[in-house]
């Protein structure tokens, strides 16, 4: 039989995941914008747009932050114990 605990931590994993990988996405569309904006044309962020760059890092830090506590809930919810 299934453990509620078990599901719980499951669960938890598979969320926590998915708020990591939200993470790593952000930062590749930043970074690669980035990139195209200094001459490496992969995305759409305009060379010399240093507002919409400055905006993009910092909605990826808040997005970071916010999956960052995202985790730690999920984690805490799952009850996953550090070995």
């Amino acid at each position: 039989m299934v453990k509620l605990k078990d599901v719980k931590i499951n669960i938890a994993t598979a969320i926590a995941a998915a708020f990591g990988f939200i993470i790593a996405l952000i930062w590749k569309e930043i970074i690669v914008g980035l990139f195209a904006a200094y001459g490496l044309e992969i995305n759409n962020i305009t060379p010399g747009d240093y507002v919409g760059q400055v905006i993009a890092i910092i909605s990826g830090i808040i997005i970071t932050i916010v999956c960052v506590f995202g985790i730690i809930y999920f984690v805490k919810w799952g009850g996953i114990e550090k070995k």
